[in-house]
């Protein structure tokens, strides 16, 4: 007696579009996740509510108007400052 099971195409290719979804899925999940993780906390960048001298946070490239920072996590101040201050061109 042979005990043989055949594959369809039509299960092979089904199986194989579920597996791709799961995949995809998962990668939009850990993308996500390391873009949520990318700012790094005020105080490691040893920001301050006040100016520098002529560096503020509204004139950095990397301020967000009104009031946060493509760099550093939180509620930043527009006349604020930091050590990654970096001039708007």
């Amino acid at each position: 007696m042979t005990n043989s099971k055949s594959v369809s195409r039509r299960s092979f290719l089904g199986g194989a579009f579920v597996l791709a979804g799961a995949a995809a899925t998962q990668a939009l999940i850990v993308a996500k996740d390391a873009k949520a993780q990318q700012k790094v906390p005020q105080a490691s960048v040893k920001y301050q509510d006040k100016p520098n001298g002529d560096q503020r946070c509204d004139n950095c490239l990397q301020f967000v108007a009104p009031n946060s920072c493509k760099v550093v996590d939180g509620t930043i101040s527009p006349s604020g400052w930091c050590a990654i201050w970096v001039k708007k061109a």
